[in-house]
């Protein structure tokens, strides 16, 4: 279902997508740079790599046989497909940090970006994924990975081909459900996802800070932290920053 389109460097592959879906490019239009020049992350944070080092990809989808509410489940989707692709072609078991990152072991492998666009034909959906392939530890930002530096021997072709077959996958199963998550996709993303069971603390915009344990994934996409309190509920939209934290200390008997 892929149409794809090379380019050698790029401000943002997601605003090109954006671009193209404004003056109606169809679904299954994917924009690949060799070099991203202002890529950005989650809350318009930067992301930047060497030229040549990773995959710089973005999806155009258009879900249009989907009720909006289900949407925010896109960007969990897209984290399936892309853990799904990284083992395929390197045996690696990634894992998926809510809502947006995909790690190997506590370091970031890829972050994805999941952006809406109104356009003429309706509102479209732009999936972007940035995922670190044949960088040394010298040229990772710190916390970083690279399928290379994990012991993986593979190009970046190898892996846009294994993450469109696995994003193919993955969507036309969401949607022939009509983006319900409720059987394979939730359990899927359960079974990979880091941040749950850990005790995290999510600060939010303002200030607030909801801490506890991550406990499961709505029908909604929102994580369902267990505090003290009992359960909250945040959206990815709601979130600055999500960590795990160190659990409390229990007094000895």
């Amino acid at each position: 279902m892929w149409h794809v389109t090379r380019v050698a460097e790029t401000a943002s592959t997601n605003a090109d997508v954006a671009e193209l879906a404004r003056n109606a490019a169809p679904e299954g239009t994917v924009l690949v740079a060799d070099h991203q020049t202002a890529g950005r992350g989650r809350l318009d944070r930067t992301w930047d790599t060497p030229a040549g080092t990773s995959l710089t990809v973005s999806f155009l989808l258009r879900p249009a046989d989907v009720p909006p509410a289900r949407w925010p489940w896109l960007p969990l989707v897209v984290g399936v497909a892309v853990a799904d692709a990284v083992h395929h072609v390197t045996g690696i078991s990634a894992a998926l940090k809510w809502p947006n990152d995909v790690l190997v072991g506590d370091r970031k492998l890829a972050g994805i970006l999941v952006e809406t666009v109104d356009s003429a034909d309706g509102p479209a959906v732009v999936a972007g994924v940035g995922l670190n392939v044949t960088q040394g530890m010298d040229q990772l930002p710190a916390g970083g990975i690279s399928l290379a530096s994990a012991g993986a021997d593979v190009g970046r072709d190898d892996v846009l081909e294994a993450l469109g077959m696995c994003l193919e996958e993955r969507y036309t199963s969401w949607r022939l459900a009509g983006g319900d998550p409720a059987a394979e996709l939730a359990d899927a993303y359960r079974h990979r996802c880091a941040t749950l069971r850990r005790r995290v603390r999510a600060e939010l915009p303002g200030g607030a800070v909801v801490e506890g344990r991550a406990a499961d994934v709505d029908p909604a996409g929102r994580l369902v932290i267990d505090t003290a309190d009992g359960p909250v509920v945040v959206g990815a939209g709601d979130v600055v920053h999500l960590r795990a934290v160190t659990e409390p200390d229990r007094p000895s008997r």
